[in-house]
């Protein structure tokens, strides 16, 4: 499975899509990318265990902004004012968390 993607878009405000470079796509709404979020406030650094509470996140809720992370991932500013997770490709190719399945 190659986590490079070849396009990255954010197709409107609720959803980001992912084209890889072996002709793959992703499509991650909003509330999923905010779900799978692995920053140190959304999971416990020490024990890989998430702390963030999915059922605090509106399921209105769109990007504000997506970003390049130098050439191996994305960030994410979201309208409920999150926006300190770094997600790398291979995270987001993934597409899981500690078993979860991605919303894809």
């Amino acid at each position: 499975m190659d986590s490079t993607p070849r396009v990255i878009r954010k197709s409107d405000p609720s959803k980001v899509e992912i084209e890889w470079q072996d002709g793959a796509s992703t499509v991650y709404s909003a509330k999923a990318l905010r779900d799978l979020c692995p920053c140190a406030y959304c999971v416990d650094e020490h024990t890989g265990v998430q702390v963030h509470d999915p059922a605090t996140v509106p399921e209105a809720l769109t990007t504000k902004d997506v970003r390049l992370v130098g050439h191996y991932a994305i960030s994410v500013q979201f309208s409920d004012g999150h926006g300190t997770g770094i997600y790398p490709f291979s995270y987001l190719r993934a597409g899981r968390r500690a078993g979860r399945p991605a919303s894809s």
